[in-house]
């Protein structure tokens, strides 16, 4: 197992552990970091808080292409699998999409459903295809937020 691989599984823990504990994404990372066991590279750090600072358009993304799968009905496993592949096609500029795909499919052969890594490779497929029109909806979004603020700013 390569090294981005191992950091990746325990992104995938800490998010795991974290729904587990009734804590919001990643509410387990500061008690992992303290005890630092397993250890924890800044790559695990970066996909877990990239994650929670993103989950909103994370999951909202991961809903709108799941088809006839909420969140809540997705195992647990691959609901994170999900939000670490696409936090890292969307917001991880040196990991190649493909990679990011392959990685979770990987992790999911391995850790979860028969059918796990098929409907994941599926989903992260589908916003792929659908990324250059993400980036127009996110420029779009930002416009109208931005927007927002001045007219706030001038009231």
């Amino acid at each position: 197992m390569g090294a981005r691989t191992r950091y990746r599984k325990r992104a995938l823990d800490v998010l795991f552990e974290s729904e587990l504990q009734g804590l919001p994404l990643g509410g387990s990372l500061p008690e992992r970091l303290r005890t630092n066991y397993p250890p924890i590279n800044a790559y695990t750090v970066t996909l877990v808080e990239g994650v929670a600072e993103h989950a909103a358009r994370i999951d909202a993304l991961i809903e709108r292409h799941a088809r006839d799968w909420t969140l809540d009905r997705m195992p647990g496993v691959d609901r994170n699998l999900l939000r670490i592949g696409l936090f890292e096609i969307l917001y991880a500029d040196d990991v190649p999409d493909a990679v990011a795909v392959s990685e979770a499919v990987e992790l999911a052969r391995e850790l979860s459903t028969d059918d796990s890594p098929s409907f994941i490779g599926g989903v992260l497929g589908a916003i792929i295809d659908a990324k250059p029109g993400l980036a127009a909806e996110a420029s779009a979004t930002q416009l109208a937020e931005d927007e927002g603020e001045r007219e706030g700013a001038v009231d």
